[in-house]
């Protein structure tokens, strides 16, 4: 079997053209593969993330990935009660695929959206033994509704949910984890699992440190001499109080700390600053095509995880810093995956309550050496590029996937 006849299926509900940061890593995933030989065919829904009135045709093609849409009902995906009942529906459309004759890819890979996805895997080795199931883990459930205090890890549905997931993830012939902190959770469902780490990647990979666009930095940081920047989503799994702390012991420095963001959180993040923080300002969340400009526009970027979140998910904005060339403050579990690889590959600061004055001393003596803060930025940028950039990642899904085919392909041959 040659590799242009691998062929795989990918289960993830939504897909280009959907903007959501997971949809756009799948379906760059699925047009990477394509790139490498494969045949791919994605099954997303037909609705719209974050617009559920949006309908897409049921067949269509992106890069030369297959695109057969499933029909899914109209409820809002931004309600509890929504959420859940497009997962099940999800989740069932994708377990009838697996009972269809003639459905018997060499691959299916399994997304983590909707939530509970991965059960798909007990429909697919039970009707397609031969199929290599492998399942990219984004975030896990139902570890984020524990952290949120939505579910009790003690009571009947949280019981019920590991034996379920338990056989989900036995069923998988590769886990793949984005970071070794989600790893060890994972790990707790099966310790034999076959795993690989490989992370998100950014969305803008230039060839350089971007250096600091002029505008867009008098836009975010007014006069201030350095700019401290969060860009994204900010929501339940984040933090902010650490963060701020630090933004006032510099406030003398006029360091400025930006929110460029948008999420749940919002609101309680406005109203904890106070009029006397003049160095925390706020700026709308930008457009795509401006992306570039506003991630270059600071000299540090702020990355935030409650420690209760630690390997549940892991921020994808820690791989943007890096791939435009600029350290990463990151506030929240040093045992986390980003802290892991800031202190490995020396790209910025753990920030914890213990170390808050050394890390402001630290970036006092930032603020007086310009060129220290570009070769920490090429550091980044390096460091990225060797380890975390786009190719690397899916000549790593091309290798793993590959390597489960061809070692099934020698066994059924020794067995025959």
């Amino acid at each position: 079997m040659t590799n242009r006849s691998y062929q795989a299926y990918a289960f993830y509900q939504y897909f280009y053209p959907d903007d959501v940061v997971s949809s756009v890593h799948f379906s760059e995933l699925c047009t990477g593969l394509v790139r490498r030989g494969w045949d791919v065919t994605a099954f997303p829904c037909n609705r719209g993330c974050r617009d559920d009135s949006i309908v897409y045709p049921r067949d269509s093609e992106f890069e030369g990935v297959r695109i057969e849409r499933l029909w899914r009902p109209t409820l809002r995906q931004s309600t509890p009660v929504g959420r859940i009942l497009n997962a099940l529906w999800m989740i069932f459309r994708w377990t009838l695929l697996a009972a269809q004759r003639g459905r018997t890819p060499d691959v299916v890979i399994i997304g983590t959206d909707p939530i509970l996805s991965v059960l798909v895997a007990i429909a697919w080795r039970l009707f397609k033994p031969k199929t290599i199931i492998a399942n990219w883990c984004f975030d896990l459930y139902p570890e984020a509704a524990y952290a949120d205090n939505l579910l009790s890890r003690q009571g009947l549905p949280a019981r019920i949910l590991h034996v379920l997931l338990k056989k989900a993830y036995r069923s998988c012939d590769l886990v793949i984890d984005i970071g070794p902190c989600m790893r060890k959770l994972l790990l707790l469902y099966d310790s034999s699992l076959r795993m690989a780490t490989l992370t998100p990647w950014a969305l803008e990979e230039p060839a350089c440190p971007l250096p600091i666009p002029t505008g867009e930095r008098q836009a975010m940081f007014g006069n201030s001499p350095f700019g401290l920047l969060y860009s994204g989503t900010f929501g339940r799994a984040h933090s902010y109080q650490l963060i701020m702390e630090l933004a006032r012991l510099l406030h003398a420095e006029n360091v400025c700390l930006t929110f460029s963001i948008r999420g749940n959180r919002e609101a309680a993040l406005r109203a904890a600053v106070v009029s006397e923080d003049t160095n925390i300002r706020f700026a709308p969340f930008t457009a795509a095509e401006n992306l570039s400009d506003r991630l270059a526009s600071a000299d540090v970027h702020v990355v935030t995880l409650r420690e209760e979140w630690t390997g549940i998910v892991i921020p994808s904005k820690f791989f943007g810093a890096l791939a435009i060339g600029r350290p990463v403050l990151f506030c929240g579990d040093p045992q986390s995956a980003v802290a892991q690889w800031i202190e490995r590959y020396d790209l910025g600061w753990v920030l914890t309550p213990e170390n808050l004055l050394e890390v402001a001393t630290s970036l006092r003596v930032l603020l007086k050496d310009r060129s220290a803060v570009q070769r920490k930025g090429a550091l980044c940028h390096k460091v990225y590029h060797e380890h975390f950039s786009r190719k690397i990642v899916l000549d790593g899904w091309h290798r793993e996937l590959t390597e489960l085919l061809t070692n099934r392909a020698r066994s059924a041959s020794t067995i025959n």
